[in-house]
């Protein structure tokens, strides 16, 4: 094959349409979000919320546990308003006073520490709070953002075997919010079929208590399905093996520490602090490896790292890492002046790093639909349909 015709290959195996490593999403994400804490300006802020937003609305699956990004930008909001608020209520003082909100005199012992509640109401107290606001609200949906285009089930694949009963509990802290998600819009489409037409002041008792139900009912049978694949089984082993790795294992946090003191203390030992922590880490390695060995499971075809992983997952580090180089170049960018109010202002690299960070839109390849025919399920749904087998459940 000629060398146009290997690269015709080899751009329709990468566009191909696929679902994408999860992890590659999360790295994305980690570093979008470690650039939003780099700066309080909420024009950049902004921008990187609604990049995020197109990244998200273009490549998310048509999944279930993907429509939960909308309320990811509702929590959002809520962070900044309550944030905002806050500012008003218990630290309004500044020089540029802009209204002033009357309360009764607060307690003596409230006075003595310092405390006091609304008041006069300045523009600085409150660009403060909002700043705040929208920094902690675009880190958020950031993660929102992870949530909507990775199964996190599927993350269970390239965990670590060391590490599968710590990722299977954060695998499930994560998932809890898109559940909650799915099962929010399963009950308001119920009801919509239903006709309900039911003033709100009952929403309480029949939209959120039926959700309440749901989520116990899929703990039930995740419970069940988890239970019936012999979750948590561990190999026979001798007692020297177990020793042997605990003995890695402590011998590890112990080097950590010492290397720890040594790096901020290097004459003390002579200058081996690099070296305490490369033995650190190889024992750490050594450890986790043997203690992988004692959690026996079965992975089905675990997600590959192709060229497309690398390339998205990059975008999110090189963004992380452009603000937090702009930090030391551009400060006034990053963090605009309150004291004196200064309007923010948008630098032509900043802007650059924004882009870089949307630049999954053309380098993700073509989201695969993860619907499958009648009588087949999914590979990430079998241990719920496992479940419903296993209890009945038609």
């Amino acid at each position: 094959m000629s060398p146009v015709g290997r690269t015709a290959a080899a751009l329709r195996r990468y566009r191909h349409p696929r679902q994408l490593h999860p992890g590659a999403w999360w790295l994305w994400a980690i570093g979008m979000a470690v650039a939003c804490t780099s700066t309080t300006n909420p024009v950049l802020l902004a921008l990187m919320v609604a990049l995020v937003s197109l990244v998200v609305v273009v490549r998310r699956p048509d999944a279930p546990w993907a429509m939960s990004f909308g309320m990811y930008l509702w929590l959002g909001l809520f962070i900044l308003i309550v944030r905002t608020g806050f500012r008003i209520v218990f630290s309004g003082d500044g020089p540029t006073v802009l209204f002033t909100i009357p309360f009764p005199q607060p307690p003596d012992w409230i006075a003595d520490q310092g405390g006091r509640l609304f008041g006069p109401v300045s523009a600085e107290a409150l660009l403060s709070g909002l700043y705040d606001g929208v920094r902690l609200a675009a880190m958020v949906i950031c993660v929102g953002a992870a949530n909507s285009l990775a199964n996190a089930k599927r993350m269970l694949a390239a965990v670590p075997p060391a590490f599968y009963e710590l990722g299977t509990v954060i695998v499930v802290a994560v998932s809890v919010f898109p559940q909650l998600a799915e099962s929010v819009r399963r009950v308001t489409r119920a009801r919509q079929l239903r006709a309900d037409g039911s003033s709100r002041r009952h929403w309480l008792r029949q939209v959120m208590m039926p959700v309440f139900v749901d989520a116990l009912d899929r703990s039930i049978l995740l419970a069940a399905s988890m239970d019936s694949r012999g979750y948590g089984r561990r190999t026979v082993q001798s007692v020297a093996f177990r020793r042997v790795t605990s003995g890695l294992l402590v011998l590890a946090v112990l080097l950590l520490c010492v290397a720890a003191y040594a790096l901020f203390d290097p004459a003390s030992f002579g200058g081996l602090g690099r070296q305490l922590l490369v033995g650190a880490l190889a024992a750490a390695a050594a450890a986790m490896f043997l203690a992988g060995r004692r959690s026996q499971h079965t992975r089905y075809r675990p997600d590959r790292w192709h060229l497309a992983e690398t390339l998205v997952a990059a975008c999110g580090v090189a963004t992380a890492a452009g603000f937090r180089q702009l930090v030391v170049s551009e400060p006034e960018t990053l963090y605009p002046s309150i004291f004196p109010l200064e309007w923010p202002v948008v630098t032509v690299p900043a802007l650059l790093l924004c882009l870089v960070g949307a630049l999954p839109v053309l380098l993700a390849p073509p989201v695969a639909g993860v619907s499958q025919p009648q009588g087949r399920v999914a590979v990430a749904d079998r241990p719920a349909a496992l479940s419903l087998r296993l209890t009945g459940t038609p």
